[in-house]
């Protein structure tokens, strides 16, 4: 199977301040995890994308935002800081998805993992948060659409719900959101009862688990639910939320996932359906352990 890889080091410059977890830490790590798989994928250089192309999204307030706090290498809120280069780091996270996508088309891949920072699905259309500056994800779902693949299928494995790529497509019935995430924390959304408004109701499924939950627990998710989501939507392309901090040894959560538990996930996801597919990194903060993760990720993705 051939797996793109893409990274570039512009997301290095986007730094977070000492203390952050969001921090370049994260994607060293990972580069030094993957590096015995390199000679294997395809290396793929992302883009900046432009302001039309967040506008795919974004409100231009926001994109108005974002660019202000990073002339200003100042924080957004509390948790999401800007320093001088994080505007063209954004600009360009959102661009490994276009690259991606565009690479799939091509033929010249069929899978994508993009390693990315800062994550996005956060983001909403109006708002920065969470870490996330631009929803990395939702641009590229509405990308996929405009080149042909209609039907967008999210699955979002984040401990943390993905309030932004909910908000984005919480009235369309042309993507669907299916997130699993641990209850009671950040950002407080993402309820059973959160099935989607108008054209979009049953087009979110959120599985919220209990704190402490491990692999059984989201196994069973993703052996069952997942599948049966699969089938009735048909999605005509898969983008995944892969946010490692669903791991047991992660600062910011409270699940007992393990890292072959991490592993079944993904292959459970590969095998749901026969479509290309293209993985975006979100969030993960134990460093060492982001990088094992994203290294077995990747090696699901090759077979």
């Amino acid at each position: 199977m051939k797996v793109a890889y893409i990274t570039d080091d512009i997301y290095l410059t986007h730094d977070t301040g000492t203390g952050h977890p969001e921090s370049v830490q994260r994607l060293l790590s990972i580069n030094k995890a993957v590096t015995p798989l390199l000679s294997k994928l395809i290396r793929v250089e992302p883009i900046f994308v432009s302001t039309e192309m967040l506008r795919l999204v974004h409100a231009p307030a926001h994109i108005a935002l974002v660019q202000e706090a990073s002339d200003r290498a100042s924080a957004i809120d509390s948790d999401t800081v800007c320093s001088a280069d994080s505007y063209q780091a954004a600009c360009k996270a959102a661009g490994a998805g276009i690259v991606a996508l565009d690479g799939i088309k091509s033929g010249s891949f069929r899978r994508a993992f993009c390693a990315v920072r800062p994550p996005g699905h956060h983001a909403t259309p109006e708002r920065a948060m969470g870490f996330c500056l631009f929803n990395n994800i939702a641009i590229a779902a509405r990308y996929a659409q405009k080149i042909g693949y209609k039907k967008v299928m999210i699955i979002d494995f984040d401990v943390h719900h993905g309030n932004g790529t909910q908000d984005t497509f919480y009235a369309d019935d042309t993507v669907y959101y299916f997130s699993s995430h641990q209850a009671f924390t950040y950002p407080g959304t993402g309820a059973e009862a959160e099935r989607g408004v108008e054209k979009g109701i049953d087009y979110t499924e959120n599985h919220p688990i209990m704190p402490d939950s491990g692999d059984r627990e989201l196994l069973e998710i993703y052996q069952n639910d997942l599948p049966r989501a699969v089938a009735v939507f048909s999605p005509d392309i898969i983008l995944v939320s892969a946010g490692y901090d669903l791991h047991e040894s992660d600062p910011l959560a409270q699940l007992n996932v393990t890292t072959e538990g991490i592993r079944k996930i993904v292959c459970m996801i590969l095998d749901s359906k026969k479509v290309p597919f293209v993985f975006f990194l979100e969030g993960g903060y134990d460093v060492e352990a982001l990088g094992k993760n994203v290294k077995v990720t990747l090696e699901e993705m090759q077979f």
